[in-house]
């Protein structure tokens, strides 16, 4: 069946992601292969660097400027009691971004990111400096009993996603990492990611932040029913999503298809950034390239998302806290990647016969 992949202004963006860069991303791995180590050695770092030359189409790598982007919104199904927290905690959490308090915040400022907290479906009215007001409704609805939102909805949250990583690059920013706040949405996105990859529902879901047996099976309860009433169609991710989904997946899908049209690495954090990318990439195959893995949460189909995606983390330490921190965990390894790539001093400089490939 042909995917229905949106309106024509969606459909027309779509379009215009092109492949990687194969000749920057040669020019890449030569320069890896010429710098003063054994061949590869880096390992997932070189290739971190090589797919970046292919997504920004030149091999002069410059320093990057790091904006952490939280898409922070509401679920109406925490109402089939799928989670040990209310839906007050979504508001609460998404004011302590602003304050500079959360996790993210501390990890961002060892690492010098800029973090936005984006409202783009809270509950709760947000009067505070420092959020980005996106807001498309307040919450979405029970998809157990309706679907979570209109297609009309989905897709605006998508575009705000793509119009948001376009402000910030016109702002300096050239790496963007993306983070989530929404009690509920590990419910969504193992609803969504189910659909998408034809898996059990029992599979795709787990413990969230700390259920207990019989909130896992409320919550698998709630995610069948869900499928089951609004029949999505497994061929149109956006059918997926406005069914099953939430205003932050949906705005998320949209960062990482933004990122490849704008030609910038998009770093995924864990399950829930993971299941907006695999959105993004069944909307439009060519924006893999602007995909770059961070780490392997502990929620249980992390990996087989990360798998579905052709993506390899860069850390394995069971994490699964959200808004975002596994991504910027990982950046400090950006950062010693582009060093190395920019400054180590090669064979030639050294006087030392270069390695030759042995198979």
């Amino acid at each position: 069946t042909e995917k229905k992949e949106g309106t024509p202004m969606l459909q027309e963006m779509l379009q215009q992601i092109s492949p990687l860069d194969s000749a920057a991303m040669e020019t890449a791995r030569q320069h890896w292969d010429a710098i003063a180590k054994p061949l590869h050695s880096l390992g997932r770092l070189e290739d971190l660097v090589v797919q970046l030359a292919g997504i920004t189409g030149t091999a002069n790598l410059p320093p990057r400027k790091k904006a952490v982007l939280i898409f922070c919104a509401d679920n109406g199904v925490v109402a089939e009691g799928v989670t040990q927290t209310t839906q007050a905690v979504t508001a609460a959490v998404t004011r302590n971004f602003t304050m500079g308090i959360a996790s993210v915040n501390a990890l961002s400022r060892v690492c010098g990111a800029d973090v936005f907290p984006v409202d783009i479906g809270v509950a709760e009215e947000l009067h505070c400096d420092g959020i980005i007001s996106r807001k498309i409704a307040a919450g979405t609805r029970n998809f157990a009993h309706e679907p979570a939102m209109t297609r009309e909805q989905a897709e605006r949250a998508i575009l705000t996603g793509i119009a948001l990583v376009g402000e910030k690059v016109a702002a300096g920013y050239n790496l963007i990492i993306t983070g989530e706040m929404g009690i509920g949405n590990t419910t969504t996105s193992s609803a969504v990611a189910a659909v998408l990859l034809g898996q059990p529902v029992e599979r795709m879901t787990g413990r969230g932040a700390g259920l207990s047996d019989e909130g896992l099976a409320r919550k698998v309860d709630a995610i069948c029913r869900g499928i089951l009433r609004n029949k999505p169609d497994p061929t149109d991710p956006l059918d997926v999503l406005a069914k099953l989904g939430g205003f932050d997946l949906a705005g998320l899908c949209g960062v990482f298809l933004g990122g490849a049209l704008e030609g910038v690495p998009v770093v995924m954090d864990g399950f829930i950034s993971g299941v907006a990318a695999l959105c993004a990439v069944w909307l439009c195959p060519a924006a893999a390239k602007a995909v770059f893995a961070s780490h392997c949460s502990s929620e249980p189909a992390a990996r087989l998302v990360l798998d579905a995606l052709g993506k390899a983390p860069l850390l394995t330490a069971g994490l699964h806290l959200g808004e975002g921190t596994g991504a910027v965990a990982s950046l400090p390894l950006w950062d010693m990647a582009l060093a190395v790539y920019d400054h180590c001093y090669s064979f030639a400089e050294g006087g030392i016969t270069p390695y030759i490939p042995q198979c």
